[in-house]
């Protein structure tokens, strides 16, 4: 295959960009079906309690209302559980807009105000009134967590803490070195440009058609027809564009049910697009609490590891995630007690945001050996070779492939760890304190049940389709890479067609499993349509391949020929021609291979390096300087590979620095629900961001050899920047995300 042609590697440009910034690429909201109407939801302003009254008077005179949906005159719908299960649905009960009169967080939608416009629908919304029973609410995770419990029904695909081995408590008791910390995360909330939207179009014969911000159209399309018992052929989902979602738009949002709500009562199409601030009582990355031990003898190597993480959750549903597995699995240690609880709050269910669970595990995890390594007398990084792991210990499986060492050795290179002094508060530039820290990251690397179609047309244009999504992942791009190098033609000749749930079967876009799952299947497609194209080749009288199999073959300047001699084949439109056919189209599956599986665990690495400097007399933090080594596998395009860790980084920037859900804990109500008092990193807070992909071949994990790249990113940054921190001021912070104030009192307390 020609240079021109091997294009799997190459760091192609978005094929969807240009409609992007053209802004021609038609997001959830922005479709504008004829007869139209818009919808605007009033909330609680309360976190607790029931309510007693709604008075919607003045808002049904007001000009252009068509209708008033509260808990009194909801439209009847499927209120049983079982219908309200979605893809990924958690234990307990999902929550059922409008279902009664009980207030379950703040701003829970209590009545959803349809008018001609949406301005009408806005102001009329605003003229509710609500009187309410309030009772007092628990919204404080340090205070909850002397409640916490172990959750009875564990969470579908969410592994609970292996069972302990070795004896952690009185391995910790002799060692040579030890600490042991409480470490906490506040939450944080998902903020993706995009808002939550769904456009309802109404259509004659009773079926509709969902424009939906999701990140998964089969999963709401699921959702749909089991809630309100529809047939799958009168519901078709769209989400062509998703403008972001770091695992938001997982589960199916409110706006989903009430507009189709609102669609199928009034047989009228309906758009419903929430706030900025309603986004906020959403899904949320939870307040974490966790108590980490860790112990070492006098050589450093781990001798004990005990992690405690106590989460919080609604109270109607039991949201869970892999918190303290990772440290039983980073690290060599025989001896480790892992457990895992949960907090009722008064608040919606937490939801997966990017790298649920291991964001918050590694960075207690990584804070800890990072101290551990002090106290023993050993360079960070020193420690962490150190204790090097070759296998899984939870499981007691290999790995498929861990190219940790060379990420630890690159990245430290790069970044020039050989220049730190190993002094606290030691290294300065002017009037700031400078600190170098590391850490490592650890993620899941998947492959989900997929399928996808691919058609080779006469005129070698290729068409990919499957039901996967892309949520500013890039993959638009690597399908169609797949899809060219697949064809020996250019990626432009392919078109790709996703996001459509009456598309081949792909599970939601999550867990950095899309690439090696819809990507394979995409690639097992494009091997069906060559051994069609083999078997109607070897019809044809005096045809070169007769004796071949179709792993032998492969499609190159538009011939089917022998791979290792491109001069015996045939062309690819004589043979469709013969067969009297104007495509092939074909179907390819793939599912996680058991067998593996059986055997081996497959994980994404990476090695983070951060310089922090620290002003001494404002306390003020500026993140440097970032080099981040990745080894996953293989690496489909480089360009769209370092979007994806340039974006952890980023999001790691704000979990470290800057983000965190305020509540007032006497209310229960989230105080900070917009972007200038909720802070993210802006252009001022990143710096310079070296990302290396190291070397790493994977034949285990996925058919395509990748391992997915959408989480590692912000894997083990926060910790990093926290040991930077420490190394800068001899300070050491536990309490995420480290502000002015929280720095200030540390050292205070130090002192």
């Amino acid at each position: 295959m020609s240079d021109q042609t091997r294009i799997i590697g190459f760091p192609l440009p978005r094929i969807d960009g240009p409609l992007k910034v053209s802004g021609r690429a038609a997001y959830a909201a922005e479709h504008h079906p004829d007869n139209m109407v818009h919808g605007c939801v009033h909330v609680a302003t309360i976190a607790k309690g029931r309510i007693l009254s709604i008075d919607s008077t003045q808002a049904a005179q007001y000009p252009g209302v068509v209708k008033i949906y509260t808990h009194e005159n909801r439209p009847s719908a499927a209120w049983w559980d079982s219908a309200w299960k979605d893809a990924v649905a958690l234990p307990g009960h999902p929550f059922r807009p409008l279902q009664n009169d009980r207030i379950l967080f703040d701003g829970q939608p209590v009545a959803l105000v349809v008018a001609e416009t949406f301005e009408a629908a806005r102001d009329a919304a605003s003229m509710i009134r609500v009187s309410y029973a309030e009772e007092e609410p628990a919204t404080d995770i340090v205070a909850e967590q002397r409640n916490s419990y172990e959750p009875k029904e564990k969470r579908s695909g969410i592994a609970p803490p292996p069972s302990p081995r070795g004896d952690a408590e009185a391995a910790f008791e002799a060692a040579a070195f030890k600490m042991s910390a409480d470490y906490v995360l506040e939450g944080e909330h998902h903020n993706p440009m995009e808002l939550f939207s769904s456009t309802v179009i109404w259509e004659k014969d009773g079926s509709i058609t969902v424009h939906d911000k999701t990140q998964g159209s089969q999963n709401s399309q699921g959702y749909v027809c089991g809630v309100f018992n529809l047939p799958k052929d009168k519901v078709r989902v769209f989400n062509r564009y998703v403008g972001g979602a770091f695992g938001s738009g997982l589960r199916p949002k409110h706006q989903l049910f009430l507009s189709v709500m609102a669609a199928l009562d009034l047989k009228r199409s309906v758009k419903l697009e929430l706030s900025r601030r309603e986004m906020f009582y959403l899904t949320w990355r939870p307040a974490t609490v966790q108590q980490m031990s860790m112990a070492a003898d006098e050589s450093g190597k781990l001798v004990s590891i005990m992690h405690h993480a106590v989460e919080a959750t609604s109270k109607y549903e039991d949201y869970q995630e892999v918190v303290v597995n990772w440290s039983g699995l980073a690290y060599k240690c025989d001896n480790v007690k892992l457990t895992y609880e949960l907090a009722a709050m008064n608040v919606s269910t937490p939801g997966d945001m990017r790298a649920p669970g291991a964001a918050t595990g590694v960075f207690a995890l990584e804070s800890a050996i990072d101290e551990l390594s002090y106290t023993a007398g050993l360079d960070p990084l020193e420690m962490r070779i150190l204790n090097f792991v070759h296998m899984d210990q939870n499981e007691d499986k290999q790995f498929t492939s861990k190219a940790l060492h060379a990420c630890y050795r690159q990245g430290a290179e790069a970044f020039g760890w050989d220049k730190r002094n190993p002094e606290p508060r030691s290294m300065r530039d002017g009037q700031d304190l400078v600190g170098y820290g590391v850490s490592t990251g650890v993620w899941e690397a998947q492959i989900t049940n997929a399928a996808a179609k691919v058609r080779l047309n006469s005129d070698l244009s290729v068409m990919v389709s499957a039901a996967a999504s892309d949520i500013g992942t890039g993959t638009y791009t690597i399908l169609a890479q797949i899809g060219a190098e697949s064809f020996g033609i250019k990626p432009e000749n392919v078109t790709v067609d996703i996001g459509d749930s009456s598309l081949p079967q792909t599970s939601v876009e999550g867990g950095s499993w899309t690439a090696a799952s819809t990507g394979s299947a995409v690639q097992a497609a494009a091997a069906n349509v060559r051994a069609t194209l083999l078997k109607h080749a070897q019809a044809m009288e005096n045809t070169p391949l007769a004796d071949a199999t179709v792993e032998q073959t492969t499609v190159r300047d538009g011939r089917l020929v022998l791979e290792v001699n491109d001069q015996v084949g045939v062309s690819v439109a004589d043979v469709l021609a013969h067969a009297g056919l104007s495509h092939i189209e074909e179907e390819g599956q793939v599912a996680p291979d058991k067998k593996t599986m059986k055997s081996f665990s497959s994980y994404t690495h990476s090695a983070n390096f951060v310089e922090v400097h620290v002003d001494e007399e404002l306390g003020v933090i500026r993140i440097t300087k970032v080099v981040v080594a990745v080894a996953a596998g293989r690496i489909l395009n480089p360009k769209t590979a370092r979007s994806q860790i340039l974006g952890g980084v980023v999001m790691g920037i704000g979990m470290a620095l800057h983000e965190e859900g305020m509540f007032d804990h006497r209310t229960g109500r989230i105080m900070n629900h917009n972007l200038a008092e909720y802070h993210i990193p802006s252009h001022a807070d990143v710096r310079d961001i070296e990302v290396i992909f190291v070397e790493e071949h994977d034949g285990k994990t996925s058919p395509l050899g990748v391992k997915g790249l959408g989480e590692i990113g912000i894997v083990g940054f926060a910790a990093a920047v926290a040991n930077a921190l420490y190394h800068a001021t001899g300070t050491r912070v536990r309490h995420l995300p480290i502000t002015i104030d929280k720095l200030a009192y540390a050292q205070e307390a130090a002192e």
